[in-house]
């Protein structure tokens, strides 16, 4: 028997012993299967998953976590949001507090929706995990007009010995809808989880959404997160995400501009320490005429870890005056340390202003001359560095106390008590 036959196997027996409480949304399930077992999970030698950490899968379960029994602490609340809290996938309405008015649903036991079934591409195998196990999730509507803000806490609690933690999201804002969505993805203490999240974002025309990714899971656990975004005709989506945690970690992201003057802005910071495995994959597709994206990564590397980032920009035919810049850059900070930044443009017509620029090296020497010169020890001096090489990009981030919160959590990475003192 082959590794991936015997993986497909073992999927689908661990799918057979969780059918009974999975039986809500079985048309989905049901597509889900087949679909792994078609195609199967991707491989090293796939070649959008050559930077991936893979080898969890050999060994990992795949059934969902059981409905957890012991208190978790959750991060401190933002103000002015509707909190909803997920515990290993399932949500937990004692630790919410969510706004009556606010349009959100729990998945458990909903009837699966007239074409809730997504399609999934190569690069998207691994959110058929999602699809197949997930025992809830958030479904979000907004109407046309309305304007929110939501914090989703998706919490990992169980080890990933007795089965999985499933978080889903299922978003879309009708016609000029606004929201701004905070989705958090943290551990319960030191547990060793396996993670397999799965996000689905649908925008109307005009609509906009300001997304604010945090990926703070222990220093054990494994994530692999999908994330599928359609925008129509002048919506925007800010999309910020901060990567810190997990042992091994892959995120696949996926937009489609379909509709003219869609713009995107997408933001990512990625720090990677000891033996950590931090990779990012991101597709946009440029389907529509003046559609516009700026992609921005920052990515550290320290110890003996790998930081990846392969950006790709597709402008379709009759996808005239689209406008796309990517800046790329990583920073070495170990000897053993291995930065990957990969800036990919494929353009099927004329009339397009495209620029991409990608940079990876090691600390500014003449800028570390420059602060140990004026007194400052030598770590402290690189963390200074690594802390600028960072902020610009943490800048972005619109909400103060988010991103106060986000300064110290780096800070915090970075393992520097004077920054901290000073934000």
């Amino acid at each position: 028997m082959t590794q991936a036959t015997a993986l497909s196997a073992r999927l689908a027996e661990d799918y057979a012993g969780a059918a009974r409480e999975l039986s809500a949304a079985a048309p989905r399930r049901e597509a889900a299967l087949a679909a792994l077992a078609a195609h199967g999970l991707p491989t090293t030698r796939d070649e959008n998953w050559k930077y991936a950490n893979l080898r969890p899968l050999e060994k990992l379960r795949f059934a969902p976590a059981p409905p957890a029994t012991h208190p978790v602490a959750l991060p401190a609340a933002v103000p002015g949001f509707a909190r909803c809290v997920f515990i290993d996938g399932r949500f937990a309405p004692d630790l919410s507090a969510a706004d009556p008015a606010l349009p959100f649903t729990s998945l458990a036991g909903s009837p699966a929706e007239p074409g809730e079934a997504p399609a999934r591409g190569p690069d998207q195998r691994l959110a058929l995990l999602n699809d197949l196990f997930a025992p809830d999730g958030a479904a979000i509507r907004l109407e046309a007009g309305r304007r929110a803000r939501l914090e989703l806490v998706f919490v990992a609690s169980a080890e990933s010995t007795s089965g999985a933690s499933y978080p889903r999201v299922e978003l879309r804002l009708g016609p000029g809808a606004g929201l701004e969505l905070i989705e958090r993805h943290v551990s319960a203490a030191s547990a060793a989880s396996f993670v397999a999240a799965a996000a689905q974002v649908d925008l109307a025309r005009g609509a906009r959404l300001e997304h604010y990714r945090l990926q703070q899971l222990s220093a054990k656990s494994v994530l692999f997160d999908t994330l599928e975004a359609r925008l129509g005709a002048q919506a925007g989506y800010r999309l910020h995400a901060l990567n810190t945690g997990a042992q091994a970690a892959r995120a696949t992201l996926g937009v489609h501009l379909g509709g003219e003057r869609a713009e995107l802005a997408l933001a990512v910071v990625c720090l990677g320490e000891g033996s950590q495995v931090q990779d990012t994959y991101a597709r946009v597709e440029h389907a529509a005429p003046r559609t516009r994206t700026e992609q921005v990564f920052r990515g550290i590397a320290a110890g003996r870890s790998r930081v990846a980032f392969n950006g790709k920009i597709v402008v379709a035919h009759g996808a005239a005056g689209s406008d796309s810049q990517q800046s790329l850059r990583g920073l070495l900070a170990g000897a053993e340390a291995e930065i990957d930044v990969r800036p990919q443009l494929e353009i099927h017509t004329d009339d397009v202003r495209c620029s991409h620029g990608a940079t990876t090296g090691k600390l500014d020497d003449a800028m570390l001359f420059y602060l140990l010169a004026r007194g400052l020890d030598r770590a402290a001096a690189q963390r200074l560095l690594k802390w600028a090489f960072l902020e610009d990009v943490i800048a972005r981030i619109g909400l103060p106390e988010l991103r106060r919160e986000s300064e110290a959590h780096l800070a915090a990475a970075l393992a520097d008590d004077a920054l901290k003192e000073l934000l």
